[in-house]
C-alpha cells in the first residue's frame, strides 16, 4: 500500500501546484473566442479527471468533449466540468475515433492505461490534433519510434505529462548542473522506495455493464475481465505497463536527460523480484546503464549516499567537483565538505514554465515544441523500456545506440515491439 499512498500524494502535490501555475495571474482575464484552444480528452479515470480539471481551469481552453469506455467515468467527469465551466457544450464518446473526426478539436489530452497511448497519439496526429499525453510516452520502444515519425510527417505538437518539470526546483537544479557547479558528473543515481499492492487471486467474472472491456483491453492481449487488471491495479501488468518502475520512471528521470543530456548507451543490466499475487510487473528492480561517461543507476531502495534515506524518490548526481542531490521539491549541493540548497552567484538563465498545461496550449498556438516534447520524452523514456527487457531476460545487454537495436540478440530486439491484438491494430 505504501506506493498507493505516494502515488496519491504526488497527484495531490502536482495537481495543487499545476492549478496554482494555471491560474495565477491571468485566471481572470478574458480571452477573444478566436483565441481559444477547443481540447478534448480521451481516458477519463484517476489522471484523466486530474486533466479535465487542469485543462478546464484555463483561461483559454474550452473543452470540447470527453471519451471513455467507461460509462461511470464520463458521468463522473461531466460532473467534475460542469463544475468548472458551467456553460461548457461538451459530448460524450465511448469510442475515441468518433471524436477525433471533429474538425472543431484543436487539441486532446490523453490518460489512457499505458498500452493505448502510443495509437491514440498517432491517430491524433494523423487527425490534425495535437496532443497532450500522460506518461509514459509509449508502451515499448518501437511505439515511441512510430510516434515520432508521425509527429514530424503531420507537423503535429505534443507534450508528455511530467508535471514535476514545469516546478522551478527541476529548472533551478538544471541551471546549477549546466553552470558546471559540480563539475563533470560521473555517477547518478536514481531511486523510487515502495512496492506495488499484493493483488489476490484472478477473480475472472463478467465485466460491469458500464465497461466495455474488449476496448479497454484494445491491442493488448486477449484476456477474462478480472477487476485486479483494469483501471488504476493494471499498472501492475506487464501486458499493460510495468509497474512501479514504469510509474515513476520519467518523473525523476527526467531531471537528469534535462541536465546532462546522457548519451550513447551501452549496456543495460537488471535485478528484480516477481511479486505476491496476480500481478507479474517488479515487485522490486535494480537497472545499472553505462552510456559514454557516465553511469546511471536505478535502486528500488534509497541509496546509501547523504540524505538520501529521508526521501521516496530522488537523484543523487557525483561530480568531479562535488554532488547534487534533489526530489520534486527540494535540493542540496555538497561541495568540499559544504552542503547548500542554492549557490546564487549561478545566474536564472532558464525561462520559468507558465505551468506545464499552459506551456502546451501556448506551444499549440504559436507552433512551437513545448518542454516536455516527443523527441525528447522518447530519448528519456527509452531507457525504461530497456530496463524492463533486461529484467525479463535476467541478463546483461549490449545496445546500438545508433541503431537502437540490441547487438547480436534476436531475443532482446523481439521485445522491442509487439503484435498488437488482431482487429485492434489502427495505425
Amino acid at each position: 500500500m505504501y506506493s498507493f499512498l505516494n502515488r496519491r500524494d504526488f497527484l495531490k502535490q502536482s495537481g495543487t501546484a499545476a492549478l496554482s501555475l494555471a491560474v495565477l495571474p491571468g485566471f481572470a482575464r478574458k480571452v477573444a473566442p478566436s483565441d481559444r484552444l477547443r481540447v478534448a480528452h480521451i481516458g477519463l479515470g484517476g489522471m484523466g479527471t486530474q486533466h479535465l480539471k487542469w485543462f478546464a481551469a484555463l483561461p483559454d481552453v474550452d473543452v470540447v468533449g470527453l471519451c471513455d469506455v467507461d460509462s461511470d467515468h464520463l458521468a463522473a467527469a461531466q460532473k467534475v466540468l460542469q463544475g468548472i465551466q458551467p456553460n461548457a457544450n461538451v459530448q460524450t464518446y465511448s469510442d475515441f475515433r468518433y471524436l477525433l473526426e471533429r474538425k472543431d478539436v484543436d487539441a486532446i489530452s490523453c490518460a489512457t492505461p499505458d498500452h493505448w497511448h502510443a495509437q491514440v497519439a498517432m491517430l491524433a496526429f494523423e487527425a490534425g490534433k495535437d496532443v497532450y499525453g500522460e506518461k509514459p510516452l509509449s508502451f515499448n520502444v518501437r511505439e515511441g519510434q512510430q510516434m515520432l515519425k508521425r509527429l514530424n510527417r503531420h507537423d503535429r505538437i505534443f507534450q508528455l505529462g511530467t508535471q514535476i518539470h514545469a516546478g522551478d526546483n527541476y529548472h533551478r537544479v538544471v541551471e546549477l548542473l549546466q553552470a558546471g557547479v559540480i563539475g563533470k558528473v560521473s555517477t547518478v543515481r536514481l531511486w523510487k522506495t515502495g512496492f506495488p499492492p499484493v493483488l489476490g487471486p484472478a477473480n475472472y467474472q463478467e465485466p460491469p455493464k458500464t465497461l466495455n472491456w474488449d476496448y479497454w483491453l484494445g491491442p493488448a492481449p486477449r484476456s477474462l475481465y478480472t477487476p485486479e487488471r483494469c483501471h488504476f491495479s493494471y499498472r501492475y501488468f506487464l501486458d499493460y505497463s510495468g509497474g512501479v518502475f514504469q510509474d515513476f520512471w520519467c518523473h525523476i528521470a527526467d531531471v537528469v536527460w534535462w541536465g546532462i543530456q546522457p548519451k550513447g548507451l551501452k549496456t543495460v543490466s537488471a535485478r528484480g523480484e516477481a511479486p505476491e499475487g496476480s500481478g507479474d510487473a517488479p515487485k522490486w528492480i535494480d537497472v545499472d546503464y553505462e552510456f559514454d561517461g557516465l553511469k546511471l543507476h536505478w535502486t528500488s531502495t534509497a541509496p546509501n549516499v547523504p540524505g538520501a534515506a529521508s526521501r521516496h524518490i530522488g537523484a543523487f548526481f557525483e561530480g568531479e567537483k562535488g554532488t547534487l542531490l534533489c526530489d520534486y521539491g527540494s535540493r542540496e549541493i555538497t561541495i568540499n565538505g559544504v552542503t547548500m540548497t542554492d549557490v546564487p552567484e549561478i545566474p536564472i538563465t532558464l525561462v520559468r514554465s507558465p505551468g506545464h498545461q499552459q506551456n502546451f496550449v501556448n506551444a499549440v498556438k504559436t507552433r512551437t515544441q513545448p518542454e516536455s516534447n516527443l523527441e525528447y520524452a522518447r530519448q528519456m523514456t527509452m531507457p525504461m523500456h530497456l530496463g524492463l527487457i533486461a529484467y525479463r531476460l535476467g541478463r546483461k545487454l549490449e545496445w546500438n545506440a545508433k541503431k537502437e537495436k540490441f547487438r547480436h540478440d534476436a531475443e532482446a530486439n523481439a521485445l522491442l515491439t509487439r503484435e498488437y491484438r488482431k482487429g485492434w491494430d489502427w495505425v
